[in-house]
């Protein structure tokens, strides 16, 4: 079927916008990009667009070199993979049993998860609280606040309310337990909404920024968002980690680029190998008949 003319023309201004907005989005980063890689007389001149000027690779050697940029890039990985386990593996068990019709008091808990989305304690009694666990300083107090989002376990729950009652009602028929039928069937069945929540929690959990101001106060503890915002907004700081004769040959913009680029990275090589679960579906065919 042909499309109309007021299609095509709704189709050629969606294009448009989207186009625009893509490229607000991603010109900043393709800048970062190449401020990272030019030369410090170039970035020193204003030269450098969307292309690096006199390529190098002296600003990436140096964030190695003078500041605790692999430290903070390890804490990140720890504070990331944990809190991703941690949380997915509370999410799934909280949403499986309040997506089953028989639960008693299903309705309650639900509300009462809800609830946490509209009130929240604020920052003061939930930092008393994580003083009273004995958790200050530590990845505990990251981890615990952040252990369940009701957000991503009201998905869940509904990606498993949509998992056909036939198949859960063929394996109890064949004497499957509840938690052989979450681990064999129901999880195999959902990997489009685990790679989608899994890539929300990582993205949450690598870009904590707050918190860890909060809640760590050893400098070697810090995540690499807190130890690069310290590196734009603190010129003393970036000064300190580096050396005088380096700071003759480089420009401090390029090297905060550099680490602006090397937070980005992992984000941006897990997102390809998540993304094709967000548009296909491993339950088609899966009921017959």
């Amino acid at each position: 079927m042909k499309s109309t003319r007021s299609e095509k023309l709704f189709y050629l201004i969606n294009y448009i916008v989207l186009s625009v907005i893509a490229l607000s989005c991603l010109l900043p980063l393709i800048h970062v990009g190449s401020l990272s890689l030019s030369g410090a007389r170039a970035i020193a001149s204003g030269e450098v667009g969307l292309w690096p000027v006199d390529f190098t690779w002296d600003t990436y050697v140096e964030v190695f070199k003078g500041t605790k940029i692999v430290q903070s890039f390890s804490n990140s990985v720890v504070i990331t993979s944990v809190g991703v386990v941690l949380s997915m593996l509370t999410t799934i068990l909280a949403a499986y049993p309040l997506a089953k019709r028989f639960f008693y008091a299903r309705r309650f808990f639900t509300l009462a998860m809800v609830f946490t989305m509209l009130f929240n304690g604020g920052i003061i009694p939930t930092f008393l609280v994580i003083k009273g666990l004995g958790l200050i300083d530590t990845y505990g107090a990251l981890w615990l606040p952040a252990l369940v989002s009701t957000y991503n376990m009201l998905i869940m729950r509904t990606y498993f309310e949509n998992i056909p009652e036939e198949l859960e009602e063929a394996a109890r028929m064949d004497g499957c337990g509840e938690w052989r039928l979450l681990l064999q069937i129901v999880l195999p069945l959902s990997m489009p909404v685990l790679a989608t929540l899994t890539l929300f929690y990582g993205v949450s959990y690598w870009n904590y920024f707050m918190s860890v101001l909060l809640y760590i106060s050893s400098t070697d503890k810090y995540n690499m968002t807190v130890l690069v915002q310290q590196m734009v907004q603190n010129q003393q700081l970036l000064n300190e980690m580096r050396s005088p004769e380096d700071m003759v040959q480089l420009v401090a913009e390029g090297v905060k680029a550099a680490a602006i680029v090397l937070m980005m990275i992992p984000m941006l090589v897990v997102y390809p190998f998540v993304q094709r679960f967000f548009v296909k579906g491993v339950m088609l065919g899966a009921v017959k008949g």
